[in-house]
């Protein structure tokens, strides 16, 4: 099969296991973690407690995720670390400024944007403590150290990291706390710099010794909230008292002979990414080609008709009733299918014992919400911008309700046995990209490092977005009735994991970010050997 577009990165491959990252240092904590003894559970958290150091701008402890587990013995896990609306919220909280779709979400003030008004209740910390004391190997304060020491010697920024403060200046530049660390002297911090985060390093001493209490009631959960409080915020300490990350049981659907697994509501992925392979699997998509029109206007009609489901009934299960086994049958995809013709960090973990994790993680919108606590180095989310802003709808702000997410940390099975582990970051882009990849994997035949670089579609039902390797389809796409813009990216850095019949894995990440693999074979000696002279 000849393809329109080129890779730009190499995947690597080892027997002893694999880490990918979006960022060098996540994933050399990772394979740290594995090399003293760690599984894969201990070095997915390593990695996502290191990338709150060198991605700032991505994800932190006061942010939100999912992480998808298949243990050596079988069994599906997620662990539903997401963030939720304080008891103080109201479905009215935030005014909307109008209702076209690109502004839809938007509010008076940017109040569910930036800013303490915009912070919902953070699980990732409680998350990670609690898959790690669960089903990790190591001490908790094995798997903190990495961050403590990349916070406390310090880093060269990335051209990926300057691109984001020069991105976001004028909103770092308005809290004294990130212009002091991201702009000293009002100057953005350059590619090469060095960057040292001593206050943050504190904290994850903090969280080394006393685990996610640190956070949730303890000294740091108290600097939280009196910052939060000062700007007209309404989670408490109390909020983060209270909260808990829960561990629910994964989806499960078949495309083509293969099992999808995906993480549940409040996650749309893996109701939704089921339901399109569903609507996808009667037709010849191999046949037809990767980068065809028809094949390009049928993922285009899949995708904007679970984005229509989605608003209608998707969100925290507690809340909503959300028809799961409606969505994912194949008889509703055919009904539904017409028979005419972004800033999160993901890390893709697996060991040499059959443990994978595939886990999402945020702080929700680039820098989430725009302020560091003071004396902490702690960048809260902006999950608010997730809730509807309008009150009664699915997707509404109500207390104590989990965020609506769009995170899709997949899982793909053949024959009983794991064949890919995929996941990216990208907000509501996430789960149609993470289908993609399944398709090009499965229909196309795609090698793992193809999959995930491959060039994307999106949409919503309104407007077509096609990356820039697809840009000699757009006059056809327009020909067909749809709206194209082109865009430089859509979705951030996928990363993932092939699973071999012999052993073998091999890690592969995309240009989108700065997605590393570290690969790890050879091994002990052989038993009884030692070294004479």
């Amino acid at each position: 099969m000849t393809l329109s577009f080129t890779c730009e990165k190499s995947p690597a491959s080892g027997s002893r296991g694999v880490v990918v990252a979006n960022a060098p240092l996540g994933a050399t904590a990772g394979s740290e973690v594995l090399a003293i003894g760690g599984n894969a559970v201990d070095a997915a958290v390593a990695a996502l407690l290191t990338l709150t150091v060198v991605e700032p701008m991505m994800v932190g402890i006061a942010g939100g995720g999912i992480a998808h587990l298949r243990l050596a013995d079988g069994r599906h896990v997620v662990i539903d670390a997401l963030s939720a609306a304080g008891q103080g919220a109201r479905p009215d909280m935030f005014t909307p400024v109008s209702d076209k779709p690109d502004a839809y979400m938007e509010t008076e003030g940017r109040r569910n944007r930036v800013g303490p008004s915009a912070v919902a209740v953070p699980g990732n910390l409680r998350g990670w403590f609690l898959m790690q004391r669960r089903y990790g190997r190591l001490p908790w304060a094995d798997v903190v150290e990495p961050a403590i020491r990349a916070a406390a010697r310090g880093f060269a920024v990335s051209p990926y990291l300057h691109g984001a403060i020069l991105e976001h200046r004028d909103d770092l530049a308005a809290d004294p706390e990130m212009a002091r660390v991201f702009l000293p002297g009002g100057t953005p911090l350059q590619p090469g710099a060095r960057l040292v985060m001593g206050d943050y390093a504190e904290s994850l001493r903090l969280i080394q010794s006393q685990g996610d209490a640190a956070l949730h009631g303890g000294d740091l959960g108290r600097a939280l909230a009196d910052r939060l409080a000062a700007g007209g915020g309404h989670v408490t300490l109390d909020d983060l008292t209270a909260a808990r990350a829960v561990q629910r049981q994964a989806i499960f659907g078949t495309y083509r002979g293969h099992t999808i697994a995906g993480p549940p509501p409040p996650a749309s992925s893996g109701v939704h990414v089921v339901q399109m392979l569903n609507m996808l699997e009667p037709y010849d998509l191999r046949g037809m080609g990767f980068g065809n029109p028809d094949t390009m206007d049928l993922m285009t009609r899949a995708v904007a008709l679970a984005f229509e489901d989605r608003r209608q009934a998707s969100g925290d299960p507690d809340f909503v009733d959300v028809p799961v086994d409606r969505f994912t049958s194949k008889d509703y995809a055919r009904q539904r299918m017409p028979y005419e013709s972004r800033d999160t960090t993901h890390v893709t973990v697996a060991d040499a014992d059959g443990n994978i994790v595939s886990a999402t993680h945020t702080i929700n919108g680039l820098w989430g919400a725009c302020f560091m606590v003071p004396g902490t180095g702690i960048i809260p989310n902006n999950y608010m911008l997730n809730y509807d802003p309008r009150p009664g709808l699915a997707l509404s702000v109500a207390p104590g309700k989990r965020v609506p997410t769009s995170m899709a940390p997949m899982i793909v099975l053949r024959d009983g046995q794991p064949a890919f582990g995929l996941g990216l970051p990208g907000g509501v882009r996430i789960f149609p990209s993470a289908m993609q990849a399944i398709v090009n994997l499965i229909d196309h035949g795609m090698t793992l490092q193809q999959a995930v670089e491959a060039p994307r579609l999106w949409t919503e039902g309104h407007h077509l977005e096609l990356e820039p390797a697809y840009a000699a389809q757009a006059g056809t796409m327009r020909a067909r009735g749809h709206d194209v813009r082109l865009v430089k990216t859509i979705g951030g850095g996928m990363n993932a994991i092939a699973f071999a019949p012999d052993g073998v894995m091999t890690g592969a990440a995309c240009w989108r970010a700065d997605g590393t693999v570290i690969a790890q074979g050879g091994g002990l000696a052989r038993p009884g050997i030692r070294f004479v002279i």
